[in-house]
């Protein structure tokens, strides 16, 4: 029995229809003559799916009535508790609709079947807390989730690298706040190696500077503080770095902040530790020069220190003229995947950075992500994610903007905000403390759990990889924490939330990478193989967040510039290395998408041996195919023999 849902280009119905076959279905035969079989000549009479009758979308009834916290206008709640007026967070929602009159207990709804429901939690009842020590199935996918890692000292020859591919880092990212372009051309080149050592697709990521404050200490001595003395932080650099005097970077601090104000001084962003950070409060302003009192004892020790200004605007660019010369000799040449926007403020600062892309030829695709650091960025969120191609929430320096009770609603919010997008979200700083231990704390292994059970496509890694003492092993233990919080992800819920928040009508698009994921879930698919040019196709269906990997299978295109040919994909299939659940794979352009005969040279034969050899794949599974067939867009599903 073959079954399609097929796309009406015209009208945007979607139609279900399934003929009746031999109980093996190969994919060998053609596509086109397919969909004609599955539209003209099954024995049942399509059954329409309109705005009017959606019965086998039994999920998008209601919106979940125990969401952890309720997000309305300006004010948060939660269940039952008083609405507060919040200045951090909005909701593009003004409403949500009523549960039916039927459902009188929705929770206790959610208990049916044996399963306990939480926000964003499946777990099975009854609870058998042994069943927590049973070891977990080798995949040869590791996680969903992607990883992010920082190559820097520890992690920069090919042989570190390697070991990183192997134990899941899918995108590579290159922090410029440190290291010449030479050097990070060395360590690039030491990536290409690794990549085809391993085979193993990564992408590259380009983290600007920024309007990043920075103390300049030239002759990299350990700095001590004590605790209520007073330190000066001044614009000379000509001035050595001493218990008494910081020299730093911005000539405008002392403009920008009042006495009172809060500044904190740390080494790579801000470890929270009072040995390896200072925070200081101004006590007055002398011309171009800022007092300071010491609020903590510490040692401050390398070259190069950031400083952040709690809540307080600094007039720098956050697109520099450095950064902007750094993509251009180093970035453009190296066709740099994503771009990390720091300080990203404003959305006009994305739609500067992306017109200087443009005009650098091969950059023009190059994915830009936002990276909200400060207040300032969080109260323009929602225009600055319109914007970007993806969201970075770097806590390490948000963390100290916000109160410390605010953190978690930023995180979950935003989270949310960026999934309903269908934008991937990249979250920082979850496991500081394997900087220079093995194992994360207790806290920072739930945190990574509570990151992709709100929604996280990527955690990324900073200091861990780039200076830590086992970047591999940490890259190992995020990812295994990542794929069992992924075990116990309410898809179920989180595609009713996601589907409610869409409405009707959908997108043509919208309604087949739903209803590819939908049906996958119905018959229990190992896998969704998704055929698409640019793709966008393949991360919509993502953003459904299905329980299966989706193998993207990106169809080069052949363009020119009138000087000479090029193949597009390589672009798209890299920066599906960073949304969660999509693998991608890059087809050779020789072989037809849609093929005419059953030869081995079909795409969709291509991709189902990768995924038999991958493991992910096995005798009589059955695998969801989305595709277009002519102008319509095909959903089916193929069963397969031995």
């Amino acid at each position: 029995m073959t079954r399609g849902i097929l796309s009406d280009k015209k009208t945007g119905e979607l139609f279900f229809a399934q003929t009746p076959q031999s109980s093996v279905v190969r994919p060998k035969p053609a596509v086109a003559e397919e969909a004609v079989v599955q539209t003209r000549a099954c024995h049942h009479p399509p059954f329409r799916i309109t705005s009017a009758s959606s019965r086998w979308l039994d999920a998008i009834a209601y919106a979940l009535p125990d969401f952890l916290f309720q997000i309305k206008g300006d004010s948060i709640s939660t269940p039952q508790t008083e609405k507060k007026p919040n200045k951090f967070l909005e909701e593009e929602e003004e409403g949500g609709d009523p549960p039916p009159p039927s459902r009188s207990d929705p929770r206790s709804e959610e208990r049916k079947g044996g399963k306990m429901h939480s926000t964003n939690l499946l777990l099975e009842e009854p609870i058998r807390m042994a069943s927590i020590l049973e070891p977990s199935k080798a995949s040869f996918f590791p996680a969903m989730t992607k990883i992010v890692g920082t190559l820097g000292p520890k992690s920069r020859a090919a042989n570190p690298i390697s070991a990183c591919l192997k134990a899941g880092m899918s995108v590579a990212r290159f922090d410029f706040s440190w290291g010449d372009a030479e050097y990070h051309q060395e360590t690039l080149e030491n990536l290409k190696l690794a990549i085809k050592s391993t085979k193993k697709l990564c992408a590259v990521m380009l983290d600007t500077v920024g309007p990043e404050l920075q103390v300049v200490n030239k002759s990299e001595a350990s700095i001590s503080l004590e605790e209520n003395g007073t330190v000066v932080l001044t614009p000379d650099q000509g001035q050595e770095a001493s218990s008494n005097v910081l020299p730093i970077n911005f000539s405008g601090l002392s403009k920008a902040v009042k006495p009172g104000a809060t500044i904190f001084v740390g080494q790579y962003l801000f470890t929270g530790s009072e040995t390896t950070s200072v925070w200081l409060e101004v006590s007055e302003v002398k011309g171009d020069d800022v007092v300071c009192v010491i609020k903590n004892s510490a040692t401050l020790a390398g070259s190069l220190f950031t400083l952040h200004c709690s809540q307080i605007h600094i007039d720098l660019p956050t697109l520099s003229d450095e950064d902007k010369e750094v993509i251009k000799k180093w970035g453009a040449p190296n066709k740099i995947d994503f771009l990390s926007l720091s300080y990203t403020r404003h959305a006009e600062d994305v739609r500067q950075a992306r017109e200087f892309l443009s005009k650098l030829g091969d950059l023009s695709q190059t994915q830009i992500f936002a990276k909200i650091e400060n207040v300032e960025g969080l109260n323009h969120f929602d225009e600055i994610l319109q914007e970007a191609d993806g969201i970075i929430l770097s806590r390490g320096n948000l963390g100290i903007d916000l109160p410390p009770e605010k953190v978690f609603l930023f995180q979950k919010s935003a989270l949310h905000k960026c999934n309903m997008a269908g934008k991937p979200a990249v979250v920082t700083r979850v496991v500081d403390s394997m900087t220079d231990n093995l194992r994360p704390t207790r806290a920072e292994a739930t945190d990574v759990a509570n990151a992709v059970l709100d929604g996280s496509d990527a955690i990324l890694l900073g200091a861990e990889t780039l200076r830590g003492l086992y970047p591999v092993e940490t890259i190992s233990i995020v990812g295994k924490i990542c794929a069992e919080a992924e075990k116990v992800f309410n898809q179920d819920l989180y595609f009713k939330r996601t589907v409610k928040y869409v409405g009707e009508p959908m997108t043509h698009l919208e309604s087949i990478a739903s209803s590819a994921v939908r049906a996958a879930i119905k018959v229990k698919a190992s896998v969704i193989i998704c055929f698409t040019s640019s793709g966008r196709a393949a991360r919509l269906i993502a953003k459904y967040r299905p329980t299966m990997p989706v193998l993207s299978v990106v169809i080069p295109r052949l363009k020119t510039n009138q000087l000479r040919w090029s193949f597009t994909g390589a672009f798209e299939a890299r920066q599906s290395l960073i949304v969660r659940g999509l693998f991608p794979m890059l087809a050779d352009p020789r072989h037809p998408a849609e093929s005419t005969s059953a030869t081995n040279e079909s795409v969709l034969k291509v991709a189902l041996d990768h995924g038999k050899a991958s493991g992910v794949i096995k005798s009589h599974d059955r695998v969801v195919v989305c595709q277009k067939v002519g102008d319509s867009s095909v959903v089916k599903i193929i069963e397969l023999d031995d």
